[in-house]
């Protein structure tokens, strides 16, 4: 088995590549400024790129795999919130490749309109993981209303847009800038190390070259070691196991899939894997082949 037989990523966008194509249409669930906004503007780099904005992760892989929008910049893990699950079953029900990936800290900042006062303050509004991350912050503020709204950047918007006075926002720095609101409290999240994990998703795969990491996707046997029997494989090939993630099986209660990111310096090295693995597990799918992030907080 060839890589280059492998239907697999398009490689990371770089300034002054692709100079001929149509503008990139990248999907992000949120509106402009979002941090899904922020993560594909940090993996497009100096690409120009056309955002389309969605209410939720669904009509936006949607989107992709009917060809509507090129890429989807789609959220799969946090590091205090853990996996999103509903993600995982979004990328097997719409049969979609991963071509990339994107790490981005998540810093939040408490804005409101220009000339306001913290003391102005008596509502903030935000989304309700955004508002549970400035737990702390809050609780400073006994007397201010909390109000979860749909989107983080959209509640910035909104302010701006209604003019609303006595009302902050917590979203992103990128968020104060695009709708002119002032930051009345910066950084103000509990855990200085949040971080969130964006895919880049497509509805085709194209032929990678240097690239080190994979998510598989594997349905195993259900006898005793099977699982166990799968990591050997990957231990002995000298592979990465950087997360494994149990995801239920739509309409087959109580049987799972096993989803596997492997990060390898070599190809060979993955080839031989999935060759064994193939062997031993009733299904091997392979998500994306694709070029390791720049991962935050390495050891």
């Amino acid at each position: 088995m060839c890589l280059e037989h492998i239907k697999i990523e398009k490689p990371r966008y770089k300034p002054g590549l692709f100079l001929c194509m149509e503008q990139i249409k990248v999907g992000i669930q949120g509106v402009k400024a979002a941090f899904h906004d922020m993560a594909a503007r940090a993996y497009f780099d100096s690409q120009e790129i056309q955002l389309a904005e969605f209410r939720d992760f669904r009509s936006m892989t949607q989107a992709v795999a009917k060809g509507e929008i090129n890429y989807a910049m789609m959220a799969i893990e946090n590091s205090l919130a853990g996996s999103l699950l509903t993600n995982y079953a979004l990328l097997e029900e719409f049969n979609l490749s991963v071509i990339g990936e994107e790490y981005l800290r998540i810093e939040m900042q408490l804005m409101a309109l220009p000339g306001q006062t913290i003391e102005q303050i008596n509502q903030v509004v935000s989304h309700p993981i955004a508002l549970r991350q400035c737990d702390v912050f809050l609780e400073n503020h006994p007397n201010w209303r909390v109000t979860e709204w749909e989107d983080t950047a959209g509640s910035a918007k909104s302010i701006a847009e209604r003019n609303l006075e006595g009302v902050a926002a917590i979203a992103g720095k990128l968020a104060a800038t695009t709708y002119g609101l002032e930051i009345l409290a910066p950084s103000i999240e509990t855990n200085k190390k949040n971080y969130t994990r964006f895919l880049v998703v497509s509805n085709q795969a194209n032929v990678c070259r240097g690239c080190n990491k994979s998510s598989l996707r594997l349905i195993l046997s259900h006898i005793p070691g099977s699982l166990a029997h799968a990591l050997v494989v990957i231990e002995e090939e000298g592979i990465n196991l950087s997360k494994i993630q149990s995801v239920p099986i739509l309409g087959k209660p109580y049987e799972y899939a096993i989803h596997l990111d492997l990060e390898f310096t070599q190809e060979k090295q993955f080839e031989r894997a999935v060759k064994e693995l193939k062997k031993m597990c009733i299904e091997v799918k392979i998500i994306g082949i694709y070029k390791q992030g720049n991962k935050p907080l390495q050891v």
